[in-house]
């Protein structure tokens, strides 16, 4: 049990002997800390105890602080149940131990009565103990900020894992729809991230209208902005399959942005990788773009270059394939191109940025890859015109 402790005695042994528990976490102010003395020296030997004073019961910060301290006291003594009575004390007390110990698994108590004297307090024989329901249990709060954070940490696994924690619970019927179709949008969102771009869309296109149309109708402004924003972003993933398999810069812009994400979860390996493989996609998509010319099919090279069509074959690095891009380009009569400007860039910066992700455990080494490393090679990209497509929305 957490105790916030003011300067009557009566309520707080009643909650003591209302409550009977094994042991008690005292908060105390340097003025009351006699009134959990006076406790002690009743109950003490009946169960342990442990007192936390503090220097100023009208700081609001000190006394959240002290009740995280004292949760994790009750959390150190393998606490099976933990209730916080929040009848004794300042008003900033009852406020701060409500702000520590909402979320937290936390019953709270009050002791009230009918009867009180001139002063407001209750008279002693006349104490009732109320059960406070913690509210972020009934209304789910604890699961959906879980869920939030998880979303915006681009963690769609975790995201789902809240949001069936928050299926399991009472729901009304437009609750129960709208976080069904909101799981179903986050299953999409991973496929996305996984880039099962056709799994995706289905997702989205199945569940992400009736979402926003119950988020319209509740009026959560918040909801409704990032459900809009993940239309325009299905707008882009369509772009993406509306050319599916060919090297586009919609898949580009979207690789790009993939890449973001991974260096933002600190996996700089994974997001190092995709930029190099960016590398490769830039130089073929403006080949495509450009000339309908897709590098690794031979058949899709228009007779001028066709002499250079068996090359294809013995380009398996990235240097050969951007050389090979270049070399089109120039038999094309183009110049300065993207392709040509890559390989040029490939033979001196940009190699020597790129041999972090030959160093590293994706390729030839065990190096790992530095946030710096990653930072400079997407600037380095970001210099030669290519860009990430907007990040995805955050709750």
């Amino acid at each position: 049990m957490i105790l916030g402790v003011g300067q009557t005695l009566e309520p707080l042994e009643f909650a003591l002997t209302e409550h009977t528990p094994q042991g008690v976490i005292f908060i105390a102010s340097q003025d009351s800390q006699v009134v959990s003395a006076e406790l002690i020296q009743r109950y003490g030997e009946a169960l342990r105890f442990h007192t936390l004073l503090l220097d100023d019961p009208e700081d609001l910060g000190e006394v959240f602080r002290k009740g995280r301290l004292a949760l994790q006291k009750a959390l150190e003594w393998e606490a099976r149940a933990i209730v916080a009575d929040i009848t004794g004390g300042t008003k900033t007390m009852s406020a701060g131990l409500v702000l520590a110990l909402t979320g937290q698994g936390v019953t709270f108590s009050y002791v009230g009565g009918q009867a009180r004297d001139g002063q407001g307090r209750v008279k002693s024989g006349s104490e009732r103990l109320r059960l406070l329901e913690d509210p972020t249990y009934r209304y789910g709060l604890r699961e959906w900020e879980g869920f939030r954070r998880a979303w915006n940490q681009c963690d769609y696994q975790a995201a789902q894992a809240f949001l069936d924690a928050l299926l399991a619970r009472p729901l009304t019927p437009s609750e129960k729809r709208f976080y069904e179709h909101l799981k179903g949008i986050t299953e999409g969102m991973l496929e996305w991230d996984l880039f099962y771009h056709k799994a995706a869309w289905q997702k989205l296109e199945r569940h992400l209208e009736p979402t926003l149309t119950i988020a319209e109708a509740w009026g959560h402004g918040g909801k409704v902005r990032v459900l809009q924003e993940l239309q325009q972003a299905q707008a882009r993933l369509r772009a993406i399959l509306d050319r599916e398999g060919k090297p586009t810069f919609a898949l580009l812009a979207d690789l790009l942005a993939n890449a973001q994400r991974r260096a933002s979860r600190g996996r700089h390996d994974d997001a190092l990788a995709r930029l190099y493989r960016a590398v490769e996609l830039a130089a073929e998509a403006d080949l495509y773009e450009r000339h309908q010319i897709v590098l690794s099919d031979p058949k899709s090279y228009p007779q001028a270059a066709q002499h250079l069509a068996q090359q294809i074959q013995r380009a398996t690095g990235l240097k050969d394939r951007l050389s090979l891009a270049a070399t089109i380009d120039g038999v094309l009569g183009q110049s300065q191109t993207l392709p040509q400007r890559l390989y040029a860039a490939y033979l001196g910066e940009l190699g020597n940025l790129l041999q972090a992700r030959h160093n590293s455990i994706l390729a030839h080494g065990f190096t790992p890859v530095k946030q710096e490393s990653w930072e400079k090679l997407y600037k380095s990209l970001q210099g030669l015109g290519l860009e990430a497509a907007p990040a995805w929305p955050t709750w």
